[in-house]
């Protein structure tokens, strides 16, 4: 074979190994299970907008919450979330929100940081 043409090796999967690849679930983009916790909390849009507004959770985790409000939120929008009964004050991000049936939005938020408070059920 002349120097300038390579061989390119491709591997070769057997038909377990195949099935096997193909029969994962995808992933669901949590890093850990939610714990359902109704915890009040205040959440402030950090743009000029000022918009601030107090929920409740839905459900908690150390990387994020589920809140249910009042306004629509922007997903990708950074959102200060704090929490005097927990003590959390936080940077999060929201990554959706969707209509409930009851009127209001269910919003999710991915926090900047950890939460260790949020991270064992109480």
């Amino acid at each position: 074979m002349p120097p300038t043409q390579r061989r390119v090796m491709h591997p070769v999967f057997s038909l377990c190994e195949v099935r096997r690849q193909v029969s994962r679930p995808p992933p669901t983009g949590r890093f850990e299970k939610r714990t359902i916790r109704s915890v009040a909390v205040d959440l402030s849009r950090m743009d000029t907008s000022l918009l601030k507004e107090r929920a409740l959770t839905e459900n908690v985790s150390s990387h994020g919450i589920r809140v249910a409000t009042e306004h629509q939120w922007k997903p990708g929008d950074p959102v200060l979330v704090i929490s005097m009964q927990d003590a959390v004050w936080c940077q999060a991000r929201v990554v959706y929100c969707k209509p409930l049936e009851k009127g209001g939005f269910g919003v999710g938020l991915e926090f900047f940081t950890r939460v260790e408070q949020w991270a064992k059920p109480p």
